[in-house]
């Protein structure tokens, strides 16, 4: 587990830090998706988690769920085109969960690449404190402790 100013970043995941997403492979072809403890402190408490419906497709860059906090209201935008496979409905209902628990009970999709190089441009391993510590510097993000 990375740990940078505060904020978990679990290794064994991989992440577009641009976009504050995490992606986890399930051994299928799919891949779990979720928000960063970063994103989760940056939108406040979670409002409102509107998923796309599974069997679309989505495009890179593009959104494929729309998050609604306290503090930020946007999309979660795919680092890769895929189509929904499935959504974490308990989200729908409670979305508070992903406040609490964003690389466990809070994961927002499961998804299936278009594409087998989905982790192009992705970080993870050793390279996650870095990529994020940098991020966070550029950005000027205090971090996940208290403020």
């Amino acid at each position: 587990m990375a740990t940078v100013r505060g904020c978990d970043f679990p290794e064994h995941l991989f992440y577009d830090v641009l976009n504050q997403i995490w992606y986890a492979p399930l051994g299928d072809g799919t891949l779990r998706v979720g928000w960063t403890s970063i994103a989760v402190v940056l939108a406040g408490k979670i409002l409102v988690f509107t998923p796309k419906r599974s069997g679309l497709d989505f495009e890179k860059n593009r959104s494929f769920a729309t998050v609604e906090g306290g503090k930020w209201v946007g999309a979660a935008k795919a680092a890769f085109d895929g189509k929904v496979v499935a959504h974490n409905a308990a989200l729908v209902e409670r979305p508070e969960i992903a406040n609490a628990d964003p690389y466990g009970e809070g994961w927002m999709l499961i998804v299936r690449p278009a594409e087998p190089n989905w982790q192009t441009g992705l970080v993870t391993g050793e390279a996650v404190a870095g990529a994020f510590e940098a991020w966070m510097a550029a950005e000027g993000v205090e971090g996940c402790g208290p403020t």
